[in-house]
């Protein structure tokens, strides 16, 4: 895919509770909430503009966090394919948070077969009146079930990381994403 860049924002400020450092997996238990830890040493005035966000080095996320998919995802169709492919998401020392983020969003639509042209903004973009028009309102929105892991103890959950659905469907991930933009 090319034409119009895809953007990374990369110079608002960061906001606390937000999907910028978290996500939410399927686990045996239940929903499971993942979080990346920020060192807001660097937070001048309690702000830090997203490309400054540094990840804190006081814990060991990366380990929590594949213990985590590793367990919840074990038993999905795809992990044991796919598992070698995100591993190293969580061994490689990430510094700020936008570059695990660019990197992770540049290794799963490798995953999916699909080509965005994705850039970082060079400047503070926000919100135009582009990204209005084709933004879903939640009451809008719609999931498309899939297949999930723990679907028969926790019923279909929708709003879960990409990764689910990667693991879950592989491939056909496409299709399910094809279907909710329609």
């Amino acid at each position: 895919m090319t034409g119009e860049p895809i953007c990374i924002e990369q110079y608002e400020n960061y906001q606390k509770q937000t999907i910028r450092n978290r996500c939410t997996i399927d686990s045996p238990n239940g929903l499971l909430n993942l979080s990346i830890p920020i060192d807001r040493s660097t937070f001048v005035s309690g702000k830090c503009q997203m490309k400054d966000v540094r990840i804190s080095t006081h814990c060991d996320w990366q380990h929590q966090h594949w213990y985590a998919l590793e367990t919840s995802y074990y038993n999905s169709p795809f992990f044991e394919y796919l598992q070698d492919d995100i591993r190293p998401m969580y061994e490689h020392h990430w510094d700020f948070l936008v570059d695990f983020n660019e990197a992770l969003i540049g290794k799963c639509c490798e995953l999916l077969d699909i080509s965005p042209n994705l850039a970082r903004t060079s400047y503070y973009i926000g919100l135009t009146a582009h990204s209005n028009e084709s933004a879903v309102s939640e009451k809008d929105f719609h999931p498309i079930p899939y297949y999930q892991v723990f679907q028969q103890k926790h019923g279909f959950l929708p709003n879960l990381s990409i990764i689910d659905l990667i693991f879950n469907m592989g491939k056909e991930s496409t299709l399910i994403l094809t279907q909710q933009a329609q």
